[in-house]
């Protein structure tokens, strides 16, 4: 039985990362949707054009080479081709063409990055804080007092209404890398050191990333959501997550806080303040759990709550051990916060 149950471990392990990948597909690098993005992809264009003629070159020289000196059938004639040595003319043109290459390829590189890295925050900004653990993604907004976790909120920048959302990266522990394809390229999280990226996001619509440096058994369940939405819904969901925590469950409500859950977990407004795990106030608004591994339904709940290691083995979330009614009641006040 031990044996067995070593080998359901990794079997469902793997199903979870095909169901996680099914549900959250890799956002597309060639579908650009913000500022940075379309420097990238530019930049990627112009990589491919150079890599692409290079190959079309030694492609082309090796093809002419084998069709030109191949032995024929009946050839009387075995004298070798003619050999050319100490040619100043391939010599030079095998340097200079390279140099030239990287030359052109650093100084595009170089003007993309300075571009993006130079810019100037604007009064305006939403300014957000992303803190990646393992394996999951702490977010947190300093003007506005919001926490939450997995999904970025942020408003549409157009052209009537140009909006940056600057982001500060942190790491919890270990290296991590901030990724969302289509709205800007990664940017690496580092222990004790702070770094910065903006996104300014032309379309509504969700955009799905994911962790970029390998950071531990669950780094490809690292996953991650940003919701572009119009100012308006913005602000409506601003102002829904900065309210207290709301639930009509009492005695599921007491269950809870009975429980070791608040020593990880905040819910506004209760004894539970605990930092180490994700802010739960307002689980329920959030589409997916365990970042992005499962999709946020009162039966995933359940399964998720009575033993998270069977759904993402190795994440710092143990299994409680709950009975039947303790579990009822803890399904029952998470399912209540909106």
């Amino acid at each position: 039985m031990k044996c067995l149950s070593r080998l359901a471990i990794p079997a469902l392990a793997l199903s979870t990362v095909a169901a996680a990948q099914e549900l959250h597909p890799v956002g597309n690098i060639f579908n650009p949707q913000g500022t940075p993005a379309e420097s990238v992809y530019r930049l990627s264009l112009l990589v491919i054009a150079v890599c692409a003629a290079i190959f079309l070159v030694v492609a082309g020289l090796l093809t002419f080479t084998i069709m030109r000196f191949v032995r024929r059938r009946n050839a009387d004639d075995n004298r070798e081709p003619a050999q050319v040595y100490g040619s100043n003319r391939i010599e030079v043109a095998w340097t200079v063409i390279p140099i030239l290459i990287v030359v052109v390829l650093t100084m595009a590189t170089a003007r993309a990055v300075v571009t993006i890295q130079n810019k100037r925050v604007p009064a305006d900004a939403l300014h957000a804080t992303v803190i990646g653990h393992q394996w999951w993604w702490e977010i947190r907004y300093p003007d506005l007092g919001i926490v939450t976790a997995n999904e970025l909120h942020v408003p549409v920048s157009s052209v009537d209404r140009p909006t940056l959302t600057f982001l500060r990266l942190e790491s919890a522990d270990v290296a991590h890398s901030f990724w969302v394809p289509q709205l800007s390229g990664k940017t690496d999280l580092i222990p004790n050191r702070i770094n910065s990226m903006w996104i300014d996001p032309k379309q509504e619509g969700i955009f799905l990333g994911n962790c970029a440096e390998y950071c531990g058994m669950q780094h490809a369940n690292m996953l991650l959501r940003v919701v572009v939405q119009s100012p308006g819904d913005f602000e409506k969901w601003a102002a829904a997550q900065k309210l207290k925590a709301a639930s009509d469950a009492d005695s599921a409500r007491s269950t809870f806080l009975s429980l070791s859950c608040i020593s990880c977990h905040t819910v506004s407004g209760t004894a539970a303040a605990g930092t180490f795990g994700p802010d739960l106030s307002h689980l329920m608004s959030r589409a997916t759990l365990g970042s992005g591994v499962i999709p946020n339904t009162p039966e995933n709940l359940r399964s998720w709550v009575k033993d998270p290691q069977a759904i993402k083995p190795g994440n710092l979330m143990p299994n409680m051990q709950l009975n039947s009614r303790e579990l009822d009641q803890v399904v029952a006040y998470l399912g209540s916060l909106k």
